[in-house]
């Protein structure tokens, strides 16, 4: 499945190859955690709650179709339901872990586990409280920001297969992105600390791998600061914000200075060039998109037809799916 040993992707390249048949999915990184590994089996006779989450998952995963999740229906399934293998694709985690979880042998996901399942499951808001109340974790509250993904905000993902689209919360932390995407910027790292944050990268350090900029607009910088000044008021007990802003006034002096000025800054449309490994300049109109009733953000690339971008981009979707 990996690359050789030693081997480095190219810069904007995707190194993701699924399983037979859904390798045009948008990969998610694989949390070490939950790679496949022999653990000791937990008794669970009396572990009623865990009992329950087993079987809540796997109901909720016989009944999504795989159209819905953005996978080909070969026709050749015994229920018309999602596989496991698939379950593990969409959500990041590793198909050992999907069965342990359905058999109640592992009782304790964490809240970045379940928030995964819930998007790769297409629950509703309601169905992902419940996830988290079977699995025992505290239901994500008003005073914290939200990564769920509306099902509707997740099919645009699966459909809009030309262009490419990320989606962020409220923080501006990486949440889900469509193939297209990983394919133009690259895969995001496994999220340890402040990594797959877009405004990390913009006044700190972008992931590696991250295509070289050739040019683009700065007033996002503003906008991005003003979105974490907003985001502070509505969340002002949200400790993974608060520590995002205070490492970001720490190690960024641009960023520092923009915090203290008081200037306001919004997002408009921008264009931005980069240089990728593979298929040379892309130049690429960028908007940033609101769902209502959340603080997602959807940041979409475009390109007018007709240009050299398009036809590099329309190459970098059959490229992406071969690397």
């Amino acid at each position: 499945m990996g690359p050789p040993a030693g081997h480095r992707p190219s810069a904007g390249t995707s190194t993701f190859r699924g399983p037979v048949g859904i390798d045009q999915h948008p990969p998610q990184p694989v949390d070490p955690e939950y790679h496949d590994r022999t653990r000791p089996i937990a008794h669970t006779e009396e572990m009623t709650g865990s009992t329950d989450l087993g079987r809540a998952l796997h109901a909720w995963r016989d009944r999504t179709k795989p159209a819905e999740a953005g996978l080909p229906d070969d026709g050749r399934r015994r229920a018309p339901g999602l596989r496991r293998e698939e379950l593990a694709l969409l959500s990041g985690l590793s198909v050992d872990y999907i069965v342990r979880l359905e058999q109640s042998r592992s009782t304790n996901p964490s809240p970045q586990v379940l928030s995964a399942l819930a998007r790769a499951l297409r629950l509703t808001t309601a169905e992902r409280e419940h996830l988290f109340v079977l699995a025992g974790q505290a239901v994500p509250g008003p005073g914290q920001i939200s990564d769920h993904v509306p099902a509707g905000v997740q099919r645009l993902l699966d459909r809009l297969t030309g262009t490419p689209l990320s989606v962020y919360d409220a923080a501006w932390n990486l949440i889900t992105w469509n193939r297209l995407w990983a394919a133009v910027f690259g895969d995001p790292p496994v999220s340890r600390g402040f990594g797959r944050n877009a405004v990390w990268w913009s006044f700190v350090e972008p992931p590696a791998g991250y295509p070289q900029a050739v040019s683009r607009e700065t007033g996002h910088r503003a906008a991005f600061m003003s979105d974490l000044r907003a985001a502070s008021a509505r969340y002002p007990k949200d400790a993974g914000l608060a520590a995002l802003i205070d490492e970001l006034r720490a190690r960024s002096g641009d960023f520092a200075a923009l915090w203290g000025s008081g200037v306001v800054g919004v997002h408009k449309s921008l264009t931005k060039t980069v240089r990728h490994a593979s298929v040379g300049e892309l130049t690429l109109d960028c908007d940033i998109l609101s769902a209502l009733g959340t603080d997602l953000r959807i940041m979409a690339f475009t390109v007018a037809e007709g240009g050299e971008t398009a036809e590099r981009l329309r190459l970098l979707e059959v490229v992406g799916l071969q690397v």
